[in-house]
Formats: structure tokens, C-alpha cells, sequence
């Protein structure tokens, strides 16, 4: 345990050769599978265009234009949505920015897609993934929200936008999505759903710093959040408490879908500068794995 602490305090990572943390996860793992059967996870997909995206994909795999699913969820395990985690924008659709934008954190949450699909391959994860890109819809605002279809981005103009079919939209990404994830948590009926996000270090727009490593975010339900934060920290991480964002704010999936049906959920943002190689990817899937494993089995 000392071992892998240090290693994450060297600059907030984890050193390749630390062997320490894989097998206490194993040993988490076995000592929880049986009060907790499955677990699944939602993610957002970057969709092919995606600088990370992972070839090595395994079980059940559900594609549509708003949304794909990687493995098939039981009942009373955990889920996980990734509501940003594709930068995919249809050949049909002209956003009218350099096509540099499309890599950075206004089209994509950074890493989050290579991460649900190592915690579905490896980690015995099924995964809920979005596929378009938040600037094409953002699938975590409300139908009523401006920001839904994005006419400006941290200081972007996003020209394509302006003007853009909002119904359309709504019934070709946001609406399929949403009532896709809807029928898989019925089905499942979680004991706890992991919210996948990634945030940038820097907002082009503001002047302000962004030390957290990881933060934690809830609305009203921080049942799981009460439990991860002192988790996370105990691994030498630099956590937020409702930061960089809040969930007061910024919850749109968790509030329909988790809140609104009283399910325990964990809202995780990643600094993104932390999840940008595949090593990286590795040890968050496995951490992750492992802290909501530990959540819900504190949560019974």
C-alpha cells in the first residue's frame, strides 16, 4: 500500500512497474464478487474519428448513431455512463471549426472512452457509451438547455450551430440515447451507476487554477460520494468535492436517471492530463474498478 501511494504522489501517476495495485484489486475483487454479481458501467464513445479509440473490444456490443453498449448488464451490480467520451461528428453535419478542436476537451472528455473499454474488457464491465460529440448534441443538458447544441465552446465560436435543427438533433442523438440508457438501468436495476468524465487543466476562457487530480460530483444524493472522496485521497490523489464542477449544476443524467429513481451513483471527473496515454488508461480502469467495487459494497 505504502509502495503505491508513493508512486501516485510522484507527479499524481502510477509507475508501470508498481505491481502492488493489480493485486489487491484481485484480492478486493474476489472477496466482493459474490454480494456483488455484476457490474456495468456507461461510457461515452468517441467514435471512430477518436484519437484513442480501443480495437480490443469484447462480448455483447449494441451500436446505434447516439449510443453504443459493450457487454449486457444483470441486475443488482454497478453501471457507469460516459456522456461525453466521443468526438464523432457525422458527415452530415458541418460544425465549421478547425478539425484540431475536435481533439480537444470542448468535443471530447479525454480518455474517458479508452477507460470504460478496458473497464469492460478487463474489469468484467459492461459499458453504456455515447457516440456522437458533445458539440453535435451534449448529452448530458437538458432538452431546454442552450448549451444542448453548443453555439460557443470555452471562447470557440462554433458556426455550424447557429441556427442548427435543435429537434432534429434532440430526435436523432439526445432522445435514442437517453431512452436507451433508460431501458438498460431498468433492466439492471444497479446498485450503483459510475459517471465517467474528464476535465481539462486549463479553460481557455478563465484564468483559474485546477489542481485536482480527480473530482467527485453529486446533486442532492452524495450517499457514494461521501465514500469515494476519502478513498480516492487515501491513494494520494488531489480530489474535488463537487470540482471542478458541481453537480448542483452540471448533473443532467445522474438527476434523470440515478436521482430520479433513488439509485446510488459515483460522479467521477479525471483531469485530463492524467488520462492521455494507454498506461494511463490502464491504471484509472483499474483504480476505478477497484474504488467502486469498495463504494458499493459500503453502500449495502
Amino acid at each position: 500500500m505504502q509502495r503505491r501511494r508513493q508512486c501516485l504522489r510522484g507527479g499524481g501517476r502510477w509507475r508501470a512497474d508498481c505491481g502492488e495495485y493489480t493485486s489487491q484489486h484481485q484480492s478486493v475483487h474476489a472477496e466482493l464478487v459474490e454480494a456483488l454479481p455484476f457490474f456495468v458501467f456507461a461510457f461515452v464513445s468517441k467514435g471512430k474519428d477518436s484519437p484513442s479509440t480501443s480495437s480490443g473490444r469484447t462480448g455483447l456490443e449494441i451500436v446505434n448513431q447516439a449510443h453504443r453498449q459493450i457487454g449486457k448488464p444483470n441486475r443488482s451490480g454497478i453501471v457507469c455512463t460516459a456522456d461525453h467520451a466521443s468526438n464523432h461528428v457525422p458527415s452530415d453535419i458541418a460544425l465549421g471549426i478547425p478539425a484540431h478542436l475536435l481533439h480537444e476537451h470542448i468535443a471530447v472528455d479525454i480518455g474517458t472512452e479508452a477507460i470504460a473499454e478496458i473497464l469492460a474488457r478487463d474489469h468484467a464491465i459492461p459499458a453504456h457509451i455515447a457516440a456522437v460529440s458533445r458539440l453535435v448534441c451534449d448529452l448530458n443538458r437538458k432538452e431546454t438547455a442552450p448549451g444542448l447544441v453548443p453555439e460557443v465552446s470555452d471562447g470557440h465560436p462554433i458556426p455550424g450551430n447557429d441556427g442548427a435543427d435543435r429537434e432534429a438533433r434532440l430526435n436523432r442523438f439526445h432522445r435514442p440515447y437517453h431512452t436507451a440508457l433508460e431501458q438498460w438501468l431498468a433492466e439492471a436495476e444497479p446498485k450503483l451507476i459510475l459517471s465517467l468524465h474528464s476535465f481539462t487543466p486549463r479553460l481557455a476562457s478563465r484564468d483559474e487554477p485546477r489542481p485536482w487530480q480527480v473530482g467527485v460530483l453529486y446533486n442532492q444524493d452524495d450517499r457514494a460520494a461521501r465514500i469515494a472522496i476519502p478513498l480516492l485521497a487515501a491513494e494520494g490523489l488531489t480530489v474535488g468535492d463537487n470540482l471542478p464542477y458541481s453537480g448542483r449544476d452540471l448533473n443532467y443524467t445522474m438527476n434523470r436517471h440515478a436521482e430520479a429513481h433513488g439509485r446510488p451513483y459515483l460522479g467521477v471527473e479525471l483531469r485530463q492530463d492524467l488520462v492521455q496515454t494507454p498506461a494511463d488508461h490502464t491504471r484509472w480502469a483499474a483504480l476505478l474498478a477497484d474504488i467502486t467495487l469498495r463504494v458499493a459494497s459500503a453502500l449495502r
